[in-house]
């Protein structure tokens, strides 16, 4: 895939785009920012189209690809929003059970990167499953403006039993053989942090794309194995590691740690100008030998 960004963008840009992504600040203040940029050469329509998602440009396999079958399935969340839902993608050619991935998204719900990484991981032969924290609240709505809005409005505390019900849903599916990986993304790297704490007896690993760790209250149940990649301009997300790394040294975690140069938080996300294909792919090509070793 080509590279997403083809102008250059400073990179105070990124930094506020972080924070606007992150709710740290609002799309006017955020706007506002860029105008500033735009004032000195760069027209406000490359900044926003590098910067914001083209959902166009994320889609690596087909929904209607042959190797493939995806559907979306419901599960109860009794200590969550009581009733889930997901996008299931499994190998459609594979008879009887296999190892399944659960996909964890972004601060904004279920949206079509995310999907395309749950037909990446079936293309080639899990079964991955992707639920939508925004189930709750009608689902992802299409734009990833209104998906954060949405997803801040609701309790942190119930999202994640919803993901703790959608795993355990998952190891317990009929096309699982009970060999279960986890993968996520900013918050949904967060998330697989928190599942590899909060259920290691159900997951054998978890890739948590530059996520922080799970709350105090449960980050020392961690048991691994873990592969944590992590992008070097990230500062938010890298200062929270060396704290991390102590305590699963103490705890004898197996882990590795990858830290990208010159790379966003971000970076595996093809859709946005935060993507960097070089790394994108050498951190994707790792994941799949990760899961390979330790889901097989």
């Amino acid at each position: 895939m080509s590279d997403t960004n083809p102008i250059k963008i400073p990179q105070e840009a990124f930094g506020w785009y972080d924070e606007y992504a992150h709710g740290d600040i609002d799309r006017r203040t955020f706007m506002a920012r860029l105008a500033t940029l735009a004032g000195a050469g760069l027209s406000m329509s490359a900044l926003t189209g590098a910067l914001m998602p083209n959902y166009a440009l994320a889609e690596q396999v087909s929904f209607n690809d042959p190797d493939i079958h995806a559907s979306y399935e419901t599960f109860a969340s009794p200590d969550g929003h009581l009733e889930g839902r997901g996008y299931l993608v499994r190998p459609a050619r594979r008879e009887g059970k296999g190892p399944a991935v659960l996909v964890a998204h972004e601060n904004r719900g279920l949206n079509p990167y995310i999907e395309d990484v749950a037909r990446r991981l079936a293309k080639r032969g899990y079964l991955a499953f992707a639920p939508d924290a925004l189930h709750s609240l009608g689902g992802y709505p299409g734009n990833d403006d209104a998906g954060k809005e949405m997803q801040r409005s609701l309790e942190r505390a119930r999202i994640e039993q919803d993901f703790i019900a959608a795993t355990k849903h998952l190891h317990a599916h009929e096309h699982s053989n009970g060999k279960l990986g986890v993968v996520g993304f900013c918050f949904g790297g967060y998330i697989t942090n928190m599942l590899a704490a909060t259920l290691p007896d159900l997951v054998d690993a978890a890739v948590p794309f530059y996520g922080t760790p799970a709350q105090a209250d449960v980050v020392g149940n961690i048991r691994g194995p873990l592969l944590l990649q992590f992008a070097e301009l990230d500062q938010r997300v890298n200062a929270t590691w060396p704290d991390y790394e102590k305590l699963l040294q103490q705890k004898r975690v197996t882990y590795q740690a990858f830290v990208y140069p010159g790379v966003q938080h971000g970076f595996h996300n093809d859709s946005t100008g935060r993507y960097d294909e070089a790394a994108a792919e050498l951190a994707w090509s790792r994941t799949l030998e990760f899961f390979a070793k330790n889901l097989s």
